[in-house]
């Protein structure tokens, strides 16, 4: 198998030339095996590609077909559901290095870029014409949108603006024929043919490696007024939640009560603890946080606090910030991401509570009130593989609590290789037959990402 690998690593570096740098020292390819999921499986790739443009994966793509190679796209490696894990016998491409933002266009409001930009790198440049790029995934400071195309990724600020597939007007992609191939438009609207372009947007590179993409930029928001509210309990609070909707937030998160006590023990915020706390910005009409205040008394408010003082927002903000590197220095931890119905937060809250208690692990909640995006976060301590066993079990039965309650296994990590055999839960057996067939069309070899997704 060694001898194999080897011949195609030759091959393929004769293919290629000079044009992009082929890895094969096990060493460093082990470095690209994985991306930040802790418990799904990987192996070290026969060769890592450092990709410099679409027509160096076109060859790559062309030979892996030829010999069937299953082929693993990477961006910065920022993913948390297995999505960018390689086996031992595949091919991993990187494109780290297809990093340039290729124009800016001001007039309409546009950015095309390659896909290993990273997304604060971009929304940096667009800053200084006024204009944002606004999905804001945790990762933003390193994630590149590629990855965040491929995942569809969301963040804080989606619950106004959209989660990225809202903000991708257009893009190259690589099929797995090695054809290049443009889905979408520059234009606003576009009706011209399928979907095509929102067919790859989420796909994980199950379809096709995006190489180009481009964006949607905005007019930059004003800076926010930022509102910070606790309340007795949870059910409270998401309750609270649900009716701050009406002043549309660019942001609207909520953090519980183990949440918070972790946050406290690290970082002294000066909270008094409380069942959950709720953070709200407004990027328009911060006025109104004094209405929002008042909207809050209605849920069992403890206390609240707004400022409209942009120098505030970043310490009445910190303790969402601080919400999982709080929870990770209790222990090993398992990051959570299902989506739900608004209306259905209290009650998956209480179940997880339930579920914490019942399997003798912390379980701390955080997340997009907002949009119903939850983040549950298993703590169990590092090196005992009977809690991480648990753990893992504990994962799958939060996962099966937010279906139950018409929610979904991923609202914004993907699926990667940790969920896919959850996701015949919540999909008939027609509709998981229509993705096999869609994949078919896309990757009749099956050679890209396999076992990602859904299962094969």
């Amino acid at each position: 198998m060694a001898s194999k690998s080897a011949d195609h690593s030759l091959a393929l570096s004769k293919l290629l030339g000079d044009r992009a740098r082929l890895i094969t020292d096990p060493d460093i390819t082990a470095s690209y095996a994985r991306d930040q999921a802790p418990f799904a499986h990987s192996e070290p790739p026969f060769a890592v590609l450092i990709a410099a443009s679409a027509e160096d994966i076109s060859v790559a793509l062309k030979y892996a077909s030829a010999h069937k190679i299953p082929v693993v796209t990477r961006g910065a490696g920022s993913g948390l559901a297995g999505g960018a894990n390689s086996s031992a016998q595949s091919l991993v491409i990187s494109l780290e290095k297809m990093n340039q933002i290729i124009s800016i266009d001001t007039d309409n409001q546009i950015a095309r870029v390659q896909a290993g930009v990273i997304n604060l790198d971009l929304d940096t440049a667009v800053k200084e014409h006024g204009l944002a790029y606004l999905p804001d995934p945790a990762s933003r400071d390193w994630s590149t949108l590629g990855g965040n195309a491929a995942t569809n990724a969301g963040g804080m600020c989606c619950v106004k603006y959209g989660v990225t597939s809202a903000h991708v007007r257009a893009a190259q992609v690589v099929l797995a024929s090695g054809e290049i191939i443009e889905v979408g438009k520059a234009t606003k609207k576009s009706v011209t043919t399928y979907d095509l372009l929102h067919l790859f947007i989420g796909s994980e590179g199950t379809l096709g490696i995006i190489t180009e993409l481009t964006l949607n930029l905005e007019i930059r928001p004003k800076p926010p007024a930022t509102l910070i509210a606790t309340f007795a309990n949870v059910t409270s609070a998401a309750a609270a939640a649900a009716a701050l909707l009406q002043f549309k937030p660019a942001m609207l998160e909520i953090v519980d009560e183990t949440t918070l006590k972790a946050v406290e023990a690290w970082h002294p915020l000066g909270f008094e603890i409380a069942g959950a706390v709720l953070i709200m910005q407004l990027d328009e009409n911060q006025h109104l946080c004094e209405s929002a205040l008042e909207l809050c008394r209605k849920f069992e408010l403890i206390d609240g606090v707004f400022s409209e003082d942009p120098a505030d927002t970043a310490d009445l903000i910190r303790v969402r910030k601080l919400a999982y590197p709080a929870l990770e220095r209790m222990g090993a931890t398992l990051l959570d991401d299902v989506a739900l119905p608004i209306s259905k937060i209290a009650q998956f809250v209480t179940e997880v509570e339930a579920l914490s208690k019942s399997s003798g692990l912390v379980i701390g909640i955080f997340g997009h009130a907002g949009d119903g995006n939850m983040h549950p976060t298993i703590v169990h301590e590092h090196g005992d593989a009977i809690a991480a066993k648990k753990a893992v079990e504990v994962f799958t039965q939060i996962v099966a609590i937010a279906q139950s309650l018409g929610g979904t296994a991923s609202g914004e990590h993907g699926i990667g290789s940790i969920k896919s055999n959850l996701v015949a839960a919540e999909v008939s057996p027609t509709v998981m037959k229509l993705q096999r067939e869609i994949k078919a069309v896309f990757d009749p070899e099956a050679i890209l990402n396999p076992g990602k997704k859904f299962p094969l």
